[in-house]
């Protein structure tokens, strides 16, 4: 009988993104292996936690609202992970938290960086302090083992790769409709976040004035994409969906799924893209490139670059020979490399692992936060 262990996973936030579906997954798809999975952010509530509650997961939302209540919620982290045979932390504030929380534990600690955006510095000088205390700290794309290597000084024997994935029958939305002759729908998808540089596919989607652009999501950069719509004339042929909660309509409304980003760790939309046959343009940045095969599975461009942008989305809405061969060859790609059937016993063998290793944590005792 397979032994069972238990796994408290806590994240930042449980707000709509990559990340936290990525969290649910896990915490989800792990109960049937013989895990008993529980998930905690240091947030206030969020709609993933709602999802994780309706699949039976349990949830607890510490409501931290700043620094100063930092030391009130390590203490809760630390009476929260009491139970745990390994505690699985998501994004820098919630490896900070744990680190500090499970100081002077047994209880082994796997973290997990999920993006390559070099600022604020300071958060890679963090990386650095608490990923000490990390057994394994997993990563999804090689370019993320890489520069966290470089920037945080950890060594490479903690990394393990494991890449996010997606479920084909879920993320499939069938055969593409014939098109009806209206405008092209170009379609962003995610946080509205000024590293997503959504206003450079204003200014791209500007330049085509048989196309129009539905952006799904919401966040900061919201005001900033209304402003460059209006600036380059293109407001009216912007649609502004806001917040949802799953992809899967998105993607069937929408010709072609582009992410502009100035830095990313994966891009979990893109295989969501790829899965459901959508054509992906992205920009030629780490994280994405060890996603999406140039010319093969989706188009690269150069970030900041609006035009190079609008010529990419151009050709995929002219050539219906390229839209099709490039939707077969990623929906092939997906297959073979990011679904769950692939990636789930990848993270089961590092889960065991650690909690089946006697040599305990080394801790960061000596090494102050700030």
């Amino acid at each position: 009988m397979t032994l069972r262990m238990r796994v408290h996973f806590l994240i930042t936030d449980l707000e709509i993104g990559g990340t936290p579906r990525v969290v649910k997954e896990l915490a989800i798809r792990l109960r049937p292996l013989g895990f008993e999975t529980a998930v905690a952010c240091l947030s206030p509530w969020g709609p993933v936690a709602d999802e994780l509650v309706a699949a039976g997961v349990s949830v607890t939302a510490f409501d931290a609202r700043g620094v100063r209540q930092l030391p009130a919620t390590v203490a809760k982290v630390r009476r929260w992970a009491a139970d745990a045979d390994v505690v699985f932390s998501f994004l820098l504030h919630a490896n900070a938290v744990a680190t500090l929380a499970l100081r002077g534990s047994n209880t082994p600690l796997i973290q997990s960086i999920q993006t390559t955006q070099p600022r604020p510095r300071w958060h890679w000088w963090v990386h650095g302090i608490v990923g000490r205390s990390a057994r394994k700290i997993v990563v999804p794309t090689a370019s993320i083992q890489q520069i966290a290597g470089e920037r945080s000084a950890l060594p490479a024997h903690q990394f393990v790769v494991i890449p996010n994935a997606v479920d084909l029958a879920s993320n499939s939305i069938g055969a593409r409709p014939p098109r009806d002759g209206g405008p092209w729908r170009v379609g962003f998808i995610g946080r509205l976040d000024p590293v997503k540089c959504v206003p450079d596919l204003v200014r791209a989607v500007a330049r085509l004035p048989d196309a129009e652009l539905h952006v799904y999501g919401d966040g900061p950069a919201r005001h900033d994409i209304e402003a460059t719509a209006h600036a380059t004339g293109l407001n009216g042929r912007l649609v502004m969906h806001g917040r949802v909660t799953s992809s899967a309509d998105a993607l069937a409304s929408i010709d072609t799924l582009v992410l502009p980003s100035e830095a990313e760790g994966f891009g979990l939309v893109l295989i969501e893209a790829m899965a459901a046959g959508v054509p992906v343009i992205a920009t030629r940045v780490p994280g994405i490139v060890d996603v999406v095969r140039h010319g093969e599975t989706g188009l690269l461009v150069p970030v900041h670059d609006p035009a190079a942008l609008a010529a990419a989305i151009d050709s995929v809405r002219r050539d219906a020979a390229l839209r099709a061969r490039l939707a077969a060859a990623a929906f092939a790609d997906v297959r073979e490399r990011f679904t769950w059937d692939i990636v789930l016993p990848a993270y089961e063998r590092v889960l065991r692992a650690t909690a089946a290793a006697s040599v305990p944590s080394p801790g960061i005792a000596g090494r102050g936060l700030g």
